[in-house]
């Protein structure tokens, strides 16, 4: 079964995909989630109530649209370009993180969110 999750921040909507792992069916159980974004770069991040341990294959640099998990911050992370850790265009994390799913659509409709706006994901019907 695909799962299918909306996110909505402020006055943006987007829907992603989650993947096949541990931490992404961790976070499906919890949704949905509400949070206050945080921004580092063109990185909305924000702590939620799944705790996961550090996947094989998680990842130093991600790619445009993905979403991820950060075990230090149990945070879920949304990347839509570059933060203050990358080096040139690449998409770097403070540290490694889960990645737990993909955005469909512009990932860039994130660069409106503010910092401390209020984001909701939910399963997508």
């Amino acid at each position: 079964m695909t799962k299918k999750v909306k996110i909505t921040a402020g006055s943006v909507e987007a829907f992603a995909t989650l993947r096949e792992t541990p931490t992404a069916d961790a976070l499906w159980k919890a949704l949905p989630i509400e949070g206050r974004a945080s921004l580092w770069g063109d990185e909305i991040y924000f702590s939620i109530p799944v705790e996961a341990k550090m996947e094989p294959g998680a990842k130093e640099v991600v790619e445009l649209g993905d979403l991820g998990y950060w075990p230090p911050g149990t945070a879920f992370c949304i990347f839509f370009g570059p933060t203050p850790a990358s080096r040139g265009n690449e998409i770097r994390p403070a540290s490694a993180v889960n990645v737990i799913g993909r955005l469909q659509g512009d990932p860039k409709v994130f660069k409106q969110v503010t910092s401390r706006t209020k984001v909701r994901i939910e399963r997508a019907t």
